[in-house]
């Protein structure tokens, strides 16, 4: 009996610290049972969330066009100009996301526009001397992801050491 009893025990006591709330003072843990505790109303504000965190945009995918037959020196200049189209858009906060694809298929790269249209995302494609030139298209579709997105251009200038 005297066993039963002290099993008894033992097991309330194993039992009760193994439910025992440990994350009360661990800040990283602490609020894991609720998502309004990690709500940020003026970030979500900023970055023009909804409900949900997320957020229209106009995804761009940018691919081989007709006109890819420059000299080495002319292809050099259009990239150049390409990539100042780019930073020129991302500085402006209109160009959230961009970057190439990193194999040799038509398909060359995106870019996610934080524009609320297609014309929007049309005209702006428009500005690109690489579009102009006739060696990039550009295929345009409505997208919705997480507002998040809009920090990027942010996130990047700052662990970028090289600027392209």
């Amino acid at each position: 009996m005297k066993n039963l009893y002290f099993n008894f025990i033992l097991f309330l006591f194993l039992f009760q610290s193994c439910n025992t709330d440990k994350t009360m003072n661990d800040p990283i843990k602490e609020n894991t049972n609720s998502s309004e505790n990690y709500f940020d109303a003026a970030l979500a504000k900023k970055l023009k969330a909804d409900d949900y965190g997320m957020h229209k945009y106009v995804m761009a995918l940018l691919k081989k066009g007709p006109n890819r037959n420059q000299d080495k020196a002319t292809a050099d200049q259009l990239q150049k100009a390409h990539m100042d189209n780019i930073n020129r858009l991302a500085e402006e906060g209109i160009l959230v996301l961009a970057g190439p694809f990193l194999d040799d298929d038509d398909l060359r790269g995106i870019y996610i526009f934080d524009v609320e249209t297609i014309e929007e995302a049309k005209k702006l494609t428009e500005t690109d001397p690489a579009i102009q030139e006739g060696r990039l298209i550009m295929e345009l579709h409505p997208w919705y992801g997480s507002a998040g997105v809009m920090q990027i251009n942010e996130t990047h200038n700052k662990i970028s050491k090289i600027k392209m």
